[in-house]
């Protein structure tokens, strides 16, 4: 990961301590890195929360689930 970087302050418990630095005595990874990778699984996970552009494929299962949403309601 080239790009610039910004510090931040994070406060991780003793255990998450102990283990991401057993984790990289084994992997020589930095500890940095999983941090990094963390937060982008959980923006990953939540990003139908986040404000920005819908990919082709939400727009289209959006569109698919309001037709059916007035399909079952033109029934009633």
């Amino acid at each position: 990961m080239s790009r610039k970087k910004i510090s931040t302050t994070i406060y991780i418990t003793p255990e998450q301590n102990e283990l991401l630095h057993l984790l990289h005595s084994r992997t020589k990874v930095p500890v940095a890195v999983y941090i990094r990778e963390g937060i982008d699984l959980v923006l990953k996970r939540y990003e139908e929360s986040l404000p920005g552009q819908r990919t082709l494929e939400t727009a289209t299962a959006t569109v698919t689930a309001s037709k059916d949403a007035a399909a079952r309601t033109a029934k009633k």
